[in-house]
């Protein structure tokens, strides 16, 4: 009887050792599902694209120009090139002038929006030219504009993307940017994925997103869009409400939004709030940060194409045109799309009235003081600092305590002096 229980036992310890098998069948697909590749004739590498804009600069410093703006945190850099394109480069800072802010490539598998903004600075210096738009038309269009051009916010997002993962959409560090921002930031709806959406340890925590703000903080524009793919839609805030704000900034937004559906989406696009159309919220955007907080009377997120038939795991397919054709057809109506909102946006908004908003909704709170301007000072020696590593939750628990006690002691001493006037004897001038 033990012999046979030592055999038995031999019989399974051989069994657990062999590797497991599964049943195939005949008509079973052994091969991996294959993804489509980054069509390297179609688009170009991350450096090679900065590069190309960098030369289009150099030759037309008439009207461009470029800078690259740096910070990092905890071990962490990045870096955002942004190109400025007026057509005095003397009056590029004038107050006056309608100012515009685009961003692309935020996210990094998305790589037809880089694309679609180096065609833009091309049509702007005038190397290519839309249909049925010449440069005369371009020259009284622009006369008293300025753009900001972000073609590339996520560079290392982007860079994983080259090196082979192909569905990543966060930061070098896995941060979402557009998850970042400090509306509503933080909230997780429960079909939440991290490996989608991390919005990181705190609102402002990434370099790439304090690189943004300060951006648009500086620059106040008029019109904010944040260029995306994975569909065609034409969105205004808010992301994080199923609604859409309240009174004339939204009504002239929508008007410009379903003139752009119909001119060149061939009204296919999705129009409306992004949290209503999409079938789900998104908190922390830069988008419902530039309407609510930076006050930009137009935001807006674009997204530029989408391919619906894709495997989601075919994330290349899925957010870029893969052929020639789709390819041009994209960047060419979206192209035109653009010059629709640079023509008609000065006439959507009073610049002179900044569309409505005083000096005081203008203001900063503490917190985005702290977050913004705090951030980026260096000390006298010139090193920048990470406020970071101290942590903002504490440099804002203390100064509010200092404010608190600062009142308190002005309190205490405007009391202790009535007291004093109280308690002093009062001399009659009447003799006794």
């Amino acid at each position: 009887m033990g012999a046979c229980f030592l055999l038995f036992s031999y019989f399974l310890v051989v069994f657990a050792s062999l590797p497991s098998f599964s049943p195939v069948y005949a008509d079973a697909n052994l091969t991996q599902p294959s993804f489509t590749p980054i069509n390297l004739d179609l688009y170009h590498s991350s450096n090679d694209l900065i590069e190309q804009i960098k030369a289009l600069v150099h030759r037309h410093p008439d009207k461009l120009t470029v800078e690259t703006i740096k910070a990092g945190n905890k071990g962490y850099e990045a870096e955002i090139t942004v190109v400025t394109y007026c057509q005095s480069r003397k009056e590029s800072d004038d107050r006056s002038k309608f100012r515009i802010l685009l961003s692309f490539g935020q996210h990094g598998r998305e790589l037809i929006t880089s694309e679609l903004a180096l065609q833009i600075l091309s049509i702007l210096s005038e190397e290519q030219f839309l249909h049925n738009m010449e440069g005369a038309s371009l020259n009284s269009i622009f006369e008293n504009v300025v753009i900001k051009i972000v073609p590339m916010e996520n560079l290392n997002g982007r860079k994983l993307v080259e090196a082979g993962d192909l569905c990543e959409r966060r930061n070098g560090r896995g941060v979402d940017l557009n998850r970042n921002w400090s509306v509503d930031w933080g909230k997780k709806e429960k079909d939440y994925d991290p490996h989608e959406e991390n919005p990181g340890n705190a609102a402002f925590s990434e370099p790439e997103t304090q690189i943004m703000r300060k951006l648009a903080i500086s620059f106040d524009p008029h019109i904010w869009v944040n260029v995306h793919s994975g569909m065609e839609a034409l969105f205004m805030p808010y992301d994080h409400k199923n609604r859409t704000p309240d009174g004339l900034p939204s009504h002239q937004m929508r008007l410009l939004l379903e003139e752009l559906n119909n001119d060149h989406c061939h009204k296919r696009c999705m129009i409306g709030s992004g949290g209503g159309s999409v079938g789900y919220l998104a908190h922390g955007t830069a988008t419902d940060y530039m309407y609510d907080v930076v006050r930009v009377p137009m935001a807006f997120t674009f997204e530029i194409y989408g391919d619906g038939t894709a495997s989601t795991k075919d994330c290349f397919k899925m957010f870029n045109p893969v052929d020639h054709t789709t390819f041009k057809r994209v960047l060419n109506d979206w192209s035109a799309a653009f010059f629709t909102i640079f023509k008609l946006g000065p006439h959507q908004l009073d610049v002179h009235s900044e569309a409505g908003v005083s000096n005081l909704d203008k203001w900063v709170s503490i917190d985005e003081y702290l977050d913004g301007y705090l951030m980026g000072r260096r000390n006298r020696y010139g090193k920048k600092m990470e406020v970071l590593d101290v942590g903002m939750q504490e440099i804002r628990t203390y100064f509010r305590l200092f404010l608190l006690s600062s009142v308190l002691l002005l309190f205490m001493f405007c009391s202790r002096i009535s007291k004093t006037k109280g308690s002093r004897q009062i001399v009659s001038t009447i003799p006794l």
